[in-house]
């Protein structure tokens, strides 16, 4: 503002402010001028010298980079001259006492340069600055640095809903096309988002999959859906397939460490579910594992192909009722379909109905009525068996007036607390680690027994960065006596995904280390005995990685529950713990 000010009028910012404030403004600008060359020389050598893998790209986008740079250093080189010159001209006031401008004003009569030629150079310098602020403003939309306009529309436009919520579609019946994979297909924000990247690689540096050495990198899924925007006139290649890597759609857990690193406010996972959902319900194209679960959805009503278990199996011998049986229950213990079918995870399920006795909870099971959330299938792209599994589900929620639901899965926590609202599902929903905690803080659980163990909790993405809930779990731990919580290096917002999200609980992996196995190295790295987690698809992960390394006379995994359980010791616990 003073710029143009004083490109109208000499006398414009000593009228807006005092000398003081003169000397103040001008110490700032040489201060930061000189900040920014101490900046712009880290940048060309991390860009072209010391460069990352994640910031390689094509020779446009370098060319660009390389204009950025230069403009920049120019502005701030101009803003030194301009003072130095009015100095050297022999300029008085305020202007004249910048830090750096006096000092090569200085340096330049010293060298010297008339007073004329000062004059003449000052107004020179003065109006090349002027002309390079014009000129940016101008270059700035028709290059990377458009971010700086659309970021800050990328905060305002975002999402408010916790972050594992997914957009849903409500036009599935009438809609012309499923899912997403030209621009016309994505919403406002998808495509805002491109243009609000800042290209830092921040998302890429923390997604557990490209750490594995897959191919997915959430910086160029959004980066080429912007290019894929302003190519789409030409239709040169497709977006997926093309600009985008079928594979690197695959690769993505939805565990949502890219959106927690952003800082440009980009949401990487609903483009990528979109197209998934084109994938699956346009072209029918998908991995082997994927159709497999989806047709296990479809004719079982859950995921675990091969399994002989029913829904209630787990509870024999432990006379824990159904709504059909106790419909005014207070509470619907939600089990879910690993909890319930999966036999490793059925001791965490047995656990909780034993927790929850003891603490003298009104609660009963759906038992048989229970259906799969259907998060599986929405995160593995089939939207519409997602909404048919999760409109059963409301149905019979509904008929039974269920008020409060507690899970077990993170999974079905977000899926029933974020996503069954937007289909008229309304309830309050706690996973188990924030009741239980309430129970131990109200005194209603004494854990009593001492379990002699060194726990490293692993933060379950879908309940700590998706949902916020980092500390119940841990109030847990610390209630047990004898147990020693210890924490990774990963962990809370910045935690690492077991490998199981997306759907990847049964998919398989495209290349490179296993995510589960990594993160299991990291749980070693802490020394401790058990791994502890709050979720089944994370108990499985682990008992995987676990076993793969030989490691199960030394290494074990356990859920929160079981240890919970354990430290209760009674025979009703017991039974409830036994296979």
């Amino acid at each position: 503002m003073l710029i143009y000010g004083d490109s109208i009028s000499d006398g414009f910012s000593a009228w807006l402010l005092t000398d003081r404030g003169i000397k103040v403004f001008a110490a700032y600008l040489d201060i930061l001028a000189l900040g920014f060359f101490v900046v712009l020389a880290w940048a060309a050598i991390r860009r072209w010298a010391v460069r990352p893998s994640r910031l390689v790209f094509d020779l446009t986008q370098k060319r660009e980079s390389a204009i950025i740079l230069v403009l920049i250093a120019l502005l701030m080189a101009f803003t030194l001259l301009t003072e130095a010159f009015y100095t050297a001209a022999g300029g008085t006031g305020p202007h004249a006492d910048a830090l750096v401008g006096s000092v090569l004003g200085d340096l330049l009569v010293e060298a010297g340069v008339g007073e004329s030629a000062a004059s003449d150079l000052q107004a020179f310098s003065w109006w090349t600055h002027l002309l390079l602020i014009l000129g940016f403003s101008v270059y700035i939309p028709l290059s990377k640095h458009m971010h700086i306009v659309a970021s800050p529309l990328s905060f305002v436009l975002r999402s408010l809903e916790p972050r594992g919520t997914l957009a849903t579609p409500m036009d599935l019946e009438t809609a012309d096309s499923f899912g997403a994979a030209k621009a016309s297909e994505f919403t406002q924000k998808e495509l805002l988002d491109g243009f609000a990247c800042a290209v830092c690689g921040r998302c890429t540096d923390s997604c557990p999959a490209n750490l594995t050495e897959k191919l997915l990198s959430p910086m160029h899924i959004v980066e080429n859906l912007k290019e894929h925007v302003l190519e789409s006139r030409s239709e040169s290649k497709p977006l997926i397939g093309g600009w985008i890597p079928e594979e690197a759609l695959w690769d993505c857990l939805t565990c949502g460490a890219c959106v927690q690193e952003c800082p440009a406010g980009v949401e990487h996972i609903n483009p990528i579910v979109d197209m998934r959902r084109h994938l699956v319900m346009e072209r029918a194209e998908m991995p082997e594992t994927v159709a497999n679960a989806l047709m296990s959805l479809e004719q079982r009503g859950h995921p675990w192909r091969g399994t002989t278990y029913t829904r209630t199996d787990w509870a024999e011998g432990l006379a824990v009722p159904t709504l059909a049986e106790h419909p005014d229950a207070e509470v619907l213990f939600w089990v879910g379909c690993t909890a319930a079918l999966e036999q490793r995870s059925q001791s965490v399920a047995r656990a909780m109905a034993a927790v929850l006795k003891r603490a003298g909870v009104d609660f009963a099971i759906l038992g048989a009525e229970e259906g799969c959330t259907g998060d599986p299938a929405r995160r593995m792209g089939n939207e519409y068996l997602y909404q048919m599994l999760a409109a059963q589900n409301i149905e019979t929620l509904d008929r039974y007036n269920v008020k409060k639901v507690v899970t077990i899965c993170p999974h079905c926590f977000n899926n029933i607390k974020n996503e069954y609202p937007h289909l008229g599902g309304n309830y309050e929903v706690m996973h188990y680690s924030e009741f239980v905690a309430g129970l131990v803080r109200e005194g209603k659980i004494r854990p009593v027994i001492t379990v002699e163990s060194t726990v490293a909790y692993h933060d379950s993405c879908y309940l700590g960065r998706h949902n916020g809930v980092y500390d119940a779990p841990r109030e847990i731990a610390a209630a047990v006596p004898g147990l020693k919580l210890v924490e990774m290096e990963r962990r809370r917002e910045r935690g690492f995904c077991c490998g199981a999200g997306g759907g990847h609980m049964w998919m398989e992996e495209s290349r490179g280390p296993r995510v589960n196995h990594a993160r299991t190295d990291q749980f070693l790295e802490t020394g401790a005995d058990t791994i502890g987690v709050s979720c089944p698809y994370c108990l499985q992960m682990f008992e995987e990685a676990i076993g793969s390394k030989e490691l199960q006379g030394e290494k074990r995994a356990r859920d929160l529950l079981e240890v919970l359980a354990e430290s209760l010791g009674d025979e009703e616990v017991e039974s409830g713990l036994s296979d």
